[in-house]
């Protein structure tokens, strides 16, 4: 009996403390009604155990851990070489870089932390048990479902031919605002497709990596699509061209 294949990275995660707490307990809930998930987080256990048991973890000598906290110790602070100028001058010149640099890096953030919101939804859909609000593979049954929930109208398509049928819809939260969810699968993976209207100056297309999740990226007739999914970038990358050839003009 095996873990599920989806599931295999929160097993480590899980067992290593890298979850946080939501998608811990999730795991946890998860664990206790799937039995192969259960006995390979066990044997995980076993081995983190048995690895770390008196007489075969081995301690690295003081000399080199002494070596190795000097190397990644935080540089000094800089000398101040503005010292003698004016204050006024001063001020104005800090004032000045970091006006630059909150432009050049308020968007990147931004951008940052709306990918890792979305691998976390993705996440918690899949742990969950909230894939889909509406489970059907018959969009015209999917997309009326949306109306009247949100302000928008999402495109829905069935991909089935290309390999990703569509299995259903939800709603969703991400970036303090009610989006829709389209979920498809992919032989045993799931695909979220998020959809909301695109805001002016919006991200740009794109193709991303996050802790074993890929996260594309696009915009089209005035929505931003957010493709996420465990599968290979290049599959996923297949899904968005698949959506785009066959989205309505």
């Amino acid at each position: 009996m095996s873990a599920c294949p989806d599931k295999e990275a929160l097993l480590h995660g899980l067992l290593d403390g890298e979850l946080d707490a939501v998608n811990a307990q999730a795991f946890e809930a998860h664990l206790k009604t799937c039995a192969g998930c259960a006995a390979a987080f066990t044997e995980l256990q076993g081995l983190k155990a048995r690895v770390g048991a008196p007489g075969v973890a081995w301690r690295a000598p003081d000399a080199l851990r002494q070596r190795i906290e000097a190397m990644t110790a935080p540089a000094p602070p800089p000398r101040r070489t503005l010292r003698k100028a004016a204050p006024w001058a001063v001020s104005g010149v800090f004032a000045a870089i970091a006006a630059s640099l909150a432009v050049m890096v308020a968007q990147p953030i931004a951008i940052a932390g709306l990918e890792d919101e979305l691998v976390a939804s993705h996440v918690r859909s899949t742990l969950a048990e909230h894939l889909v609000d509406v489970q059907t593979s018959d969009r015209h049954v999917v997309k009326p479902w949306f109306n009247g929930r949100i302000d928008f109208a999402p495109p829905v398509i069935d991909l089935v031919d290309q390999g990703f049928p569509l299995a259903g819809g939800r709603l969703d939260y991400i970036d303090h605002r009610v989006v829709a969810a389209l979920v498809y699968r992919h032989n045993r993976h799931v695909v979220n497709l998020f959809v909301w209207p695109a805001k002016p100056g919006g991200a740009e297309p794109a193709t991303i990596a996050r802790g074993g999740y890929s996260v594309v990226h696009w915009t089209e007739r005035g929505l931003e699509f957010w493709a996420v999914s465990d599968i290979e970038a290049k599959d996923l990358a297949s899904f968005e061209r698949a959506f785009q050839a066959h989205a309505p003009s």
